[in-house]
This record gives C-alpha cells, sequence and structure tokens, in this order.
C-alpha cells in the first residue's frame, strides 16, 4: 500500500511555533516517527511531504492520483479552515484521505473549529498529537477501499 503524508503551512516549524499547543517535537522528529512506523509494516510505502503554500498542496493531491496512491494522510493546517480548493482536490481524486491535527481544533479558537477538508475526508483525528499520524495510516491500512 502506498500513502501519501501531506502537512501543510507551518508544520515545519512544530516544536519551535507554540509548543504548548503542537509540542516540543520537531517536524523532522515526526518523519522519522512516521517512516520508523512503516519500517515495521510489510508492503507499507510512505512518501511524506510538506508545504506552505496552497497550490503547491493541491499539485501534491493531484499526484497522488496520476501516481497511484492508495490513501492520502493530510494536516491542512491552517488551510483546513480556508481552502476549499483543497477539499475540491481531495473530492477530485477519489482518494480515501484521513484529516489529521496534533491539537484539538474543536477546543481551539472558534475559527479553527471550521474544517472544509473533513467534509471529504473519511476520517478525521484531533488532539492525539504524533500518535494520530499512526492511528491515520491503520485506519488507511484497515479499511478495504474502492476507489
Amino acid at each position: 500500500m502506498k500513502i501519501l503524508i501531506i502537512n501543510g503551512p507551518n508544520i515545519n516549524m512544530i516544536g519551535i511555533r507554540e509548543p504548548k499547543i503542537y509540542g516540543k517535537k520537531s517536524y523532522k522528529e515526526l518523519t522519522k516517527v512516521m517512516c520508523e512506523y512503516a519500517n515495521e509494516k510489510r508492503n507499507l510505502t510512505l512518501e511524506t511531504y510538506q508545504s506552505n503554500h496552497e497550490g503547491d498542496i493541491v499539485d501534491k493531491i493531484q499526484y497522488a492520483f496520476f501516481n497511484k496512491f492508495d490513501g492520502i494522510l493530510i494536516n491542512p493546517a491552517a488551510y483546513t479552515h480556508t481552502s476549499i480548493a483543497i477539499a475540491d482536490a481531495i473530492k477530485a481524486v477519489g482518494i480515501p484521505t484521513v484529516e489529521v491535527h496534533l491539537s484539538d481544533i474543536s477546543m481551539r479558537e472558534e475559527y479553527r473549529q471550521i474544517s472544509y477538508v473533513s467534509e471529504v475526508a473519511v476520517k478525521t483525528i484531533m488532539g492525539k498529537g504524533f500518535d494520530g499520524y499512526i492511528e491515520g495510516i491503520e485506519y488507511l491500512l484497515t479499511k478495504k477501499w474502492t476507489i
């Protein structure tokens, strides 16, 4: 199984940015955790990607379609609350997509409680830190998807 992991704006700054909200571990540590998990699983290929640019994220979602990925795990970060384009791209490609957030956005500022992506994701995981990413990968691995 091939899963594309997409992280949106400022996720590359975790560990530095608001550690009380996002934790003290770095983005490099996050990718290491995911890669180690993938190495434990047979027949699992992960590709990670991070961008601060909305259009680049849309392009990467489309890339997943053309390169035959089986699932997408996305933390759209601030684009969660603003990007219809990202939600539309997910809808367009039809690849099962899990939305993940390090913090629990339902307990954050009012504007952060809106998620356009959750309307098109097969599952949303919030407030579990790095463990949320592993839970999302596991969810994609255990479901029988028909695209």
